[in-house]
């Protein structure tokens, strides 16, 4: 071992496939105002089945970027998941924005571009979700308050809860509840110990 130390920068891109290369583009750089900052255009990569494409990046802030694979002589595969199934819509960017009024500014731009805005408050943070031609949904977030070692821990306590029911169960957790029962034994026997 070398002894670096292996510390992440952040992040430096997401990629997806998309199937609409002119309404991705149109999208993000005409609409969100991206800077389209760097395209790969290679002969496919890895297996002999891998075909051509085009990986386009969009600048998106802090020296990050989204990025695209649209993939020559392709259509979006017929297995693929509509674009309206709850599992295909939990796949999403969001960035962050630093205030409230970023955000709300955010709102009515995409409202001004005739784009149905969803606005929800988290418990840390408030967004906005819009969906982009591909049907991928794009978040814009402003951080309540920052995250705390009070957060960490409560993280900590509900993936314990969560691991430790699948693993006596030997099935996925169903539901909440569950989750919140086991967690708050979790936190009855770590008060009794520092008692």
């Amino acid at each position: 071992m070398s002894g670096t130390p292996t510390i992440l920068g952040g992040v430096h891109h997401t990629a997806r496939p998309t199937w609409k290369l002119k309404e991705t583009v149109d999208f993000y750089h005409d609409i969100l105002g991206l800077p389209i900052v760097h395209a790969i255009s290679a002969v496919g990569w890895g297996p002999e089945d891998h075909p051509d494409f085009i990986h386009l990046f969009f600048g998106s802030g802090c020296d990050s970027t989204i990025a695209f694979f649209y993939y020559l002589g392709t259509a979006r595969p017929d297995d693929a998941l509509p674009f309206d199934n709850w599992l295909y819509k939990s796949v999403h960017t969001a960035w962050r924005v630093e205030t409230r009024e970023e955000l709300l500014a955010w709102k009515e731009r995409l409202e001004g571009q005739g784009l149905d805005v969803l606005q929800v408050r988290h418990e840390i943070i408030e967004s906005i979700y819009v969906t982009d031609p591909n049907g991928y949904m794009i978040e814009f977030t402003w951080q309540v308050r920052e995250m705390n070692e009070h957060d960490g821990l409560d993280a900590e306590l509900t993936l314990a809860a969560a691991i430790a029911i699948e693993e006596e169960t030997g099935k996925p957790v169903a539901d909440v509840e569950t989750v919140w029962r086991r967690k708050a034994d979790l936190v009855t026997a770590r008060l009794a110990q520092a008692a």
